[in-house]
């Protein structure tokens, strides 16, 4: 029941164009006993159908700029072989610590951005 909860909160947040993984990869982590790398594993398996439900719905609402979208996608698979890499050198530990901290940053960030 808490994988179904956490994949329902999860789904949620990724719908919103926020990112399930602020969810996911934390909850696998703390409340199901998986390792960090693991977790953002799943995570990435399971963005693939959420983020096809989100974007044929955002695309329906017209919400995509179709010039911005081609260089964006480029520069996000690159980002990923490189991040993917970079995250299988880096031992568990400081993969947790650094995705905390970039949680953390983010967190700050969303409380004094100007609306």
């Amino acid at each position: 029941m808490k994988l179904v909860l956490i994949g329902l909160f999860s789904g949620i947040i990724s719908g919103m164009g926020i990112g399930g993984g602020v969810i996911l990869i934390p909850s696998l982590v703390l409340f199901q006993d998986v390792s960090q790398i693991t977790a953002q594993g799943i995570n990435l398996f399971v963005f693939i159908p959420v983020s096809i439900i989100a974007l044929i719905t955002h695309k329906k609402e017209g919400n995509l700029e179709s010039k911005k979208n081609k260089w964006i996608i480029i520069g996000g698979i690159i980002g990923a072989v490189i991040g993917a890499i970079i995250a299988n050198w880096i031992e568990e530990d400081k993969l947790r610590t650094y995705f905390g901290i970039f949680l953390l940053f983010i967190g700050i960030y969303e409380l004094f951005k100007k609306k």
